[in-house]
């Protein structure tokens, strides 16, 4: 709590305050305790400390310091004693004000200190005696526990008051207690049923304004003459019925009001009351050691405003007792009840005062009190409700009002400022506290600000008039009727109507906005609008529809047009029988009447091979649905069509009847004989079947046939074909592959269709069985592929049925990067990229269940090889020289790597291979002649070609007889270098859907260019579903099954440090 001295603080300045506040501490008996604050202010504050039951010298050994280090003011006890428990205080004072704050010291005993009876020197009889005044104890509360107390006071209070006593007790969350309570307090009441008829308004003990301390409760015994015992802390108190007595029972019919009169610290207790030894409540009675540091004060309020109570206490505590002189309060609509931070401060907040709340009110903690009175004050007449801003229709009732708080106060009407009296045109009513203003018929005049006064009060309301769309109710009626006109005339709408302007008027045809246009006028007034359609059609018939709308609102009329006309077609005819001599038809009416009643039908017969359809009802219309014809010619076949007729006159004709033949019904065929199956594939299958035999009089002739299938795992029929065949064969289309299908033919004629004819087993949608066979015969069973360079192999094979397909490399599954392609007629295999890791034996192996085919392909990747070590020379033979040389460093890697040996005489010049196919590091040339200087080279060669050559020096001897001397002239060095350049250019192509696509051109320059393919610019050497080679410079690319996403310009680029050339062409798909 912060008190200021002066009413304005200097700039600068300010009052003590607490930045950090004591804290309450436990500790035990012989230890130390510590209270530490820290203060804020401006002069810096002097700190004092305090206690609350005696002066802080009478603690004898304690000490007070400041931390300059922490800005801590310090209060120390070293040896707490237990009569040290107290509540401290800390003083913050400067010359602003004075601020002050609180703690509590708990002290806890060591061991036990017992006090039994016997000890204090009284007699065994007397304890005896006292055995009789005694309550079985409650079990003391063990750590982490609920305190037994606590469930004897739930058990007997309302459930209103868990919360505040739970809080009591420091439990803030009780909802996991309630399901316990709920079977401890069914076990309270079977026990309170054996003495008490009726128990409630069980009430807590409280100090009431008078200072008594009083609980109570309801309560109708069983046995009027039942023992009532009073206890506390398991002690039996005993009790008078007069005020005098410290402990007083008062019984009021059932009523019973307990009372400790002028109670004090020492009274403070567990309470218990038991019929006989059933209990029937409990209640603590907590007197804490508490003071008003401040006082309530006397507050005065006006009628409707809020008035609030505030103390302050000593001692931190949850709740504090507000009532008044008779009644406690509680928190609620018309009382809120509050509790500061520290549980210092507690305040009572008296909501929207009345004249009778104005009494005293009291604050009760423990045992001290402090009242106040609140005085309630009388402002004068008020609006109890103002005037409304309203809006009312020109021609209709406006009224405003208003509610004061007073019936006999009398007020005046203004109407922009001008005051108002019967005489203007409109009524003043007063009803008790109720003041009315009526226009009985508003025009826009009527639109102004309304004042009204009443003893110095003022409310204005605002009233508009508006003048929304109006339609007389009689010409709304009579536009609401249908308008009926016959197909080809006009059709006209009027509507009257009055509103402010501006008016905008919109017509309708189901719910389509109409425009004016060739067969559509609209004419519109600021009064009225008419519409005429002009020659009216039945698809013009609807609803029709006006909205009118001003800014005041909107208003719409509805009517219905109908055209008509001739009826539509009734359905086609349908044949009931046949005979040789009549036949029976039967048709349903038409959709569409035309809009009027159908008065009969006309029917058709067209004969077939005539080319006229003639009236067969000639004596008039047929009114039925049905009718038999008479005037047929047996074997005859025809066709029937019927049209309805209305008033307008007869419709369209239907659709003809299928043909029917003037016969007798004929006798359903037999079965089909001899069906079987004569070719499948996946999806489709081929069946041939002969007619059944015709038995006279049993079995008529087949006319037709139905073909039906099931798939295995369905239980339904489905037919083939809608109407039946004449053949005596059919392809089934549209089948899964491999799936397995049920198939049977059904004979049909005029007379019915005849039992059905299926397989034994089930058709499998599948060719015969073929076992696999591989196509190509020129397979290539050894591959050589460039390092980098892509690798793709087609199988082809035929199989029945699908085979699988298994790819692997040298026995083993092939690695991850290797694509596999399948198709139910060959297989690609790929390698984008191709490493040395992938040379192996791949073997393809396609099986079903006819057999199985293998074939294995050699796939050998590799690159240019490097050129093997020095040469060396040695004769050991006269006319021969032996060569060797260092292996090439690729003879590891690849094993199918060998030498080739070229020799140049100094007689020839040119170079002669002497040696191939060397797989040892080792050559000896014979036919050495003397006289001649002899170069040797040394190739390394494997499956992709040529190394570059490792030369050896020059070997020559010497001719013993004639000295011979050649001068040779020193050798030109030539420059073959040249930028790239095309041979052969590409060519334009176009290629056929569906089948290969090859391009190439031929190239040169030195070094050997670099190759790149495009597709519209976007390269092309990556992409798998290109085939490309580059082969002693003829470039080509190869797309396996051209399609029209190939379509566009395909581009080669070759470039080498001399230069970049690049030749295109367009490449067109034929579909």
């Amino acid at each position: 709590m912060i008190t200021q001295y002066v009413e304005n603080i200097p700039a600068g300045k300010s009052t003590p305050d607490f930045s950090q506040k004591p804290i309450s501490v436990t500790v035990q008996e012989g230890k130390k305790a510590v209270f530490k604050a820290v203060v804020t202010g401006e002069p810096a504050p002097t700190v004092t400390w305090g206690r609350n039951r005696s002066k802080l010298a009478e603690l004898g050994n304690y000490q007070t310091r400041y931390d300059e280090k922490t800005h801590e003011h310090i209060l120390e006890i070293p040896d707490v004693k237990s009569d040290h428990a107290d509540t401290f205080k800390c003083f913050a004072t400067n010359e602003y004000g004075k601020a002050i704050c609180t703690a509590l010291l708990n002290v806890s005993e060591v061991g036990f200190k017992k006090n039994g009876l016997i000890g204090k020197g009284q007699a065994p009889q007397d304890f005896r005696s006292m055995l009789k005044k005694t309550k079985k104890q409650l079990p003391k509360k063990k750590n982490g526990e609920i305190d037994p107390k606590l469930w004897e006071l739930l058990l007997s209070a309302p459930r209103k008051d868990y919360e505040k006593i739970c809080i009591d007790y420091g439990v803030y969350d009780f909802r996991w207690m309630l399901k316990r309570l709920k079977q401890l307090k069914k076990e309270r009441e079977d026990e309170q049923a054996k003495v008490v008829e009726r128990l409630d308004n069980v009430k807590q003990i409280e100090v009431k304004p008078n200072g008594k301390a009083e609980f109570e409760l309801d309560m109708t015994l069983k046995d009027p003459n039942s023992t009532i015992n009073l206890y506390k802390d398991g002690m039996m108190v005993l009790y008078g019925t007069d005020e005098t007595s410290k402990h007083c029972l008062k019984q009021k019919g059932t009523k019973y009001v307990f009372t400790i009169n002028d109670p004090q610290p020492e009274d403070a207790g567990f309470y218990q009351v038991d019929v006989e030894e059933v209990n029937v409540l409990a209640t603590d009675f907590q007197v804490p050691e508490v003071e008003f540091i401040a006082q309530l004060k006397d507050v005065k309020a006006f009628e409707g405003e809020d008035a609030i109570f505030q103390c302050v206490l000593s001692t931190p505590l949850n709740r504090i007792t507000w009532s008044t002189t008779d009644t406690s309060l509680e928190n609620g609509d018309k009382y809120e009840i509050t509790v500061s931070e520290d549980k210092l401060i507690h305040t009572l907040k008296v909501k929207d005062c009345a004249m009778a709340d104005s009494r005293v009110y009291y604050a009760i903690a423990g045992i001290a009190s402090s009242s106040a009175t609140l005085t309630v004050e009388d402002r004068g007449v008020q609006f109890v409700s103002g005037l409304s801003d309203t809006v009312a229709n020109t021609g209709e009732k406006a009224e405003l009002s208003c509610k004061l708080s007073s019936e006999t106060t009398e007020g005046r009407w203004y109407k922009d400022g001008k005051l108002l009296s019967s005489e203007d045109g409109v009524r003043i009513i007063k009803d008790g506290a109720c003041h009315k203003l009526i226009i009985d018929c508003c025009t826009k005049d009527d639109a102004a600000a309304y004042r009204f006064e009443a003893e110095g009060r003022k409310s204005e309301a605002k009233l508009t008039v508006q003048d929304p769309p109006k339609i007389d109710n009689d010409a709304l009626g009579k536009f609401s009727e249908p308008v009926i006109v016959r197909a080809g005339e006009n059709a006209e709408w009027k509507l009257p109507f009055s509103g402010g302007a501006p008016m905008s008027v919109q017509w309708y045809k189901d719910d389509e906005d109409l425009l004016p246009g060739l067969n559509v006028k609209i004419e519109t007034s600021d009064t009225g609008s008419q519409l005429r359609l002009s020659k009216c059609q039945r698809k013009d018939m609807g609803e029709i529809k006006i909205k009118l709308k001003n800014e005041f609102g909107t208003i719409e009329a509805t009517s219905k047009l109908i055209v008509l006309g001739y009826p539509g077609p009734p359905s086609a005819p349908k044949v009931v029988s046949a005979f040789k001599d009549c036949i029976n038809l039967a048709w349903s009416p038409p959709c569409d009447d035309g809009g009027s009643k159908i008065i009969g039908y006309n029917l058709e017969k067209h004969k077939k091979g005539t080319n006229y359809w003639s009236l067969v009802n000639q004596g008039g219309p047929i009114t039925d649905t049905k009718y038999a014809v008479k005037d047929v010619i047996e074997g005859a076949a025809y066709e029937f069509r019927v049209a309805a007729i209305n008033l307008s006159g007869a419709g369209e004709p239907s659709i003809p009847c299928d043909t029917v033949f003037a016969r007798d019904p004929m006798k359903p065929p037999g079965k089909v004989i001899d069906l079987k199956l004569t070719s499948s594939n996946y999806t489709t299958f081929s069946l041939a079947w002969t007619k059944p035999t015709e038995v006279k009089g049993v079995e008529d002739e087949a006319q037709g046939y139905y073909v039906e299938i099931r798939p295995i795992e369905s239980l339904e029929w489905t037919r083939c074909n809608v109407n039946p065949i004449t053949p005596t064969s059919f392809t089934v289309l549209g089948l899964k592959a491999m799936a397995m299908y049920w198939v049977r033919v059904i004979a049909t004629n005029y007379g019915g269709d005849g039992e059905p004819q299926g397989f034994d087993n089930y058709i499998i949608a599948m060719p015969p069985p073929v076992k696999p066979k591989f196509k190509d015969r020129n397979m290539k069973s050894f591959v050589v592929v460039r390092s980098g360079n892509t690798v793709r192999l087609n199988i082809n094979f035929e199989a029945s049925p699908l085979p699988e397909i298994i790819w692997l490399k040298d026995g083993l599954p092939v690695p991850k990067h290797v694509t596999i392609t399948n198709s139910d007629v060959g297989s690609q295999f790929l390698i984008p990229t191709a490493e040395r890791s992938d040379t192996g034996i791949y073997t393809i192996i396609v099986k079903n269940i006819a057999g199985q085919e293998t074939f294995n392909v050699e796939i050998r990747v590799t690159d240019d090889p490097k050129p093997p070590g020095p040469v060396e020379l040695e004769q050991n033979v006269s006319g021969t020289v032996t060569l060797s040389w260092t292996p090439s460093p690729d003879e590891k890697r690849d094993d199918r790597l060998h030498y080739m040996v070229e020799k140049r005489d100094s007689f020839k010049r040119t170079w002669r291979t002497v040696a191939d196919n060397l797989f040892n590091n080792k050559c000896t040339v014979i036919n050495i002649l003397p006289g001649r200087e002899y170069s040797f080279r040394v190739f390394a060669k494997n499956d992709i070609g040529l190394s570059a050559p490792s030369e050896s020096p020059v070997w020559g001897t010497k001719k013993d007889r004639v000295k011979f001397k050649v001068d040779m002239p020193e050798p030109k060095v030539l420059d073959f270098q040249s930028a790239p350049s095309f041979l052969v250019p590409l060519k334009r192509r176009m290629a056929p859907q569906g089948y290969e696509c090859y391009m190439s051109c031929a190239i040169k320059g030195d070094p050997a260019p670099r190759v790149t393919w495009y597709r519209d610019n976007i390269s092309l050497n990556t992409n798998t579903n290109y085939y490309i080679t580059n082969v002693c410079g003829v470039c080509s690319l190869l797309i396996l099954r051209v399609g029209p996403k190939d379509n566009g310009e395909y581009k080669i680029v070759i470039q080498n440090p001399l230069g970049t050339a690049e030749s295109s062409m367009m490449l067109n798909v034929r579909g």
